[in-house]
């Protein structure tokens, strides 16, 4: 319903974007659950995409082609950005977020607000303190979704 197709052509631009994907150990074991069984060309490049986990609890080897981040995180994050390439892409927020901002390291947010509310639920940028956000672009949607790109 509010993944209309100009919703979904904005997921899939943003899909294509980037050179590897950014991953908490939550986000990493929800992900390499579902869309290793996927079919499609989004499917293709997301499960092709080198992945970087953040994680204290996982051991290497990780399966999915994702390397687990070595060492102090920030400091990982910010070799792999000096390195040649586009960008890399994180999706959801979580503890992973905290690090890259407390480090600066987050160039840009791409907050998806859909029109419907839970009641209830996480506050995806709890506990992080103040972080002032410089809005850049937005997109409005055809069924009510909008994009918010930010810059800390």
């Amino acid at each position: 319903m509010f993944h209309s197709p100009d919703v979904v052509a904005y997921l899939n631009e943003l899909l294509f974007m980037p050179d590897a994907l950014l991953m908490g150990r939550k986000t990493y074991e929800s992900f390499a659950q579902i869309w290793p069984t996927r079919q499609g060309e989004d499917a293709d490049r997301i499960n092709n995409l080198p992945k970087y986990v953040a994680s204290r609890n996982l051991n290497a080897p990780l399966q999915w082609n994702a390397t687990l981040l070595k060492g102090e995180v920030a400091e990982a994050i910010k070799t792999l950005k000096q390195a040649p390439g586009k960008s890399l892409l994180q999706y959801g927020v979580g503890e992973l977020t905290h690090t890259l901002l407390k480090h600066g390291l987050v160039d840009e947010f791409r907050i998806l607000v859909f029109p419907f509310a839970f009641g209830e639920g996480p506050r995806i940028f709890e506990h992080m303190g103040v972080n002032p956000l410089k809005l850049s672009e937005t997109k409005t949607f055809s069924s009510g979704v909008v994009a918010l790109h930010y810059q800390p």
